[in-house]
């Protein structure tokens, strides 16, 4: 294929620029058509098998609610994520001083949606949170924040009918693992400057 004349190239560096820049190429056809190359996520396509219409509907149900709930389980594993990384840069003192911080922002802006969540709305999140961090929210709550405040919300999520400690295992709820391969739940940190809700102050010697 004949390379792009020098009018065509400056007209391929107007898409580029007007871009979301996630456009890495484009060229000019011989034909006069433009041929735009990106970078996509991958797609993962699985069969669905269901038993019955009510299974199907539950599946669709659970679908809905997963995609409610993701928003808040991505941010909940990329504050984990964030503290994970930022405990090698802070003393103890500073990480529990940052952890109490976190948790009166985080309070401020997700507390009402979340109070809003219905039982399974609930477990679909917890469950998306564990299946990526490979750990029972009752194990991460004490990490953070204590055995007390772990036995607290562990108590209290009974009453929903779920157990904080069992954590996610594949096969369970197999129409939930069916959901949840169609998330993204991963976070990786980059460098320092991508963190959002842990600074870490390098000032201090």
């Amino acid at each position: 294929m004949p390379n792009p004349t020098f009018r065509d190239r400056k007209i391929v560096r107007t898409l580029i620029s007007s871009s979301t820049e996630k456009c890495k190429k484009a060229i000019i056809t011989p034909e006069g058509d433009t041929l735009i190359l990106m970078n996509l996520h991958d797609v993962n396509i699985y069969a669905r098998n269901f038993a019955s219409d009510a299974e199907y509907q539950k599946y669709l149900r659970m679908q809905r609610y997963a995609t409610k709930v993701y928003p808040y389980a991505k941010e909940a594993i990329r504050i984990f994520r964030e503290l994970e990384y930022a405990s090698n840069h802070m003393s103890k003192r500073e990480r529990k001083k940052k952890i109490s911080q976190l948790e009166e922002e985080l309070t401020r802006e997700f507390e009402e949606p979340l109070k809003n969540l219905s039982k399974l709305q609930g477990k679909i999140m917890v469950k998306m949170i564990e299946k990526e961090t490979g750990q029972p929210i009752y194990y991460l709550i004490k990490d953070l924040k204590g055995f007390f405040k772990a036995f607290y919300w562990n108590s209290f999520s009974k009453l929903y009918g779920y157990e904080l400690k069992e954590g996610y295992n594949k096969g369970q709820y197999p129409i939930l693992d069916m959901v949840l391969q169609d998330f993204d739940l991963s976070y990786q940190i980059q460098n320092e400057t991508s963190l959002k809700y842990v600074k870490i102050n390098r000032s201090k010697k």
